[in-house]
């Protein structure tokens, strides 16, 4: 973490898991154990439905909302789809884009990906966009230029203004939903590249305001050797964010001494 040049922003996933009655008690639970976490960013990116109950429970905490998807068109014949207006309107901070989850499940591609995190940049959210190899694609070596064209893609059209507002996370897929884990020199070396691309791209000042998370199965036990490295900014946390003592174990790791 650099927090003299970014924010850092320790953002839960909750996939297809809670009930709206769920969160209240969650939430209470959460404020009791960590009552001032100034040292980073919280979010929970919950299902649409539980977006409104989510608001609700954190309402006057240092806690943003996020979603977990939008589409990318501002308003049409969509059954079933949502707006990054309609979640703006809603209060909604933050909003994930091109999960591997989407990618592999619902044939999301780069294409894809850099059209709604114009939707979401142009509505005022923060798209936190996920990129990420496969085992396959690491041991062929080619993580370096599968992350560049993640990033370049999705980045494709951005002002460098506009560029303050997205948060990258980086999520090797293999380490998703599996209890592995890349290294924390492995993560810190792909999130280096990531910054050094955005450099390229727009700049040295952009690149070292970018916040940049580490998605692939952050814990309450690898979170503070993961958060100590200098490029890695936050994580993108999966089944540790459902259960509060885990989440906030990660939250207390961000309060470490600066590199």
């Amino acid at each position: 973490m650099n927090r003299k040049y970014r924010k850092t922003i320790i953002a839960g996933n909750w996939k297809m898991n809670m009930l709206a009655s769920d969160i209240k008690p969650f939430a209470e639970e959460l404020k009791a154990l960590v009552p001032k976490a100034k040292w980073c960013e919280m979010v929970f990116c919950v299902p649409f439905v539980n977006i409104p109950a989510a608001l609700k429970a954190f309402k006057d905490t240092r806690v943003a909302v996020g979603a977990q998807n939008l589409n990318e068109n501002d308003h049409g014949a969509y059954t079933g789809e949502v707006s990054a207006a309609m979640l703006a309107d809603l209060g909604v901070k933050y909003v994930i884009v091109g999960h591997s989850e989407r990618r592999r499940y619902y044939g999301e591609t780069d294409t894809t990906v850099n059209k709604k995190v114009h939707a979401a940049v142009n509505a005022g959210l923060y798209p936190i966009i996920c990129v990420g190899e496969s085992i396959e694609q690491r041991e062929m070596g080619v993580t370096g230029e599968l992350i560049a064209f993640q990033v370049k893609s999705a980045l494709s059209g951005l002002a460098a203004e506009q560029i303050h507002k997205i948060v990258i996370a980086y999520e090797p897929l293999w380490a998703i939903g599996t209890g592995k884990t890349a290294t924390a020199e492995q993560a810190n070396e792909v999130c280096n590249s990531i910054r050094a691309i955005i450099r390229k791209l727009y700049g040295a000042r952009t690149a070292r305001s970018v916040t940049i998370q580490y998605g692939g199965s952050m814990n309450e036990t690898n979170a503070a050797e993961l958060l100590s490295k200098l490029d890695i900014d936050g994580g993108l946390i999966g089944g540790a964010s459902l259960v509060p003592e885990k989440f906030a174990a990660i939250v207390n790791a961000a309060n470490q001494e600066q590199a």
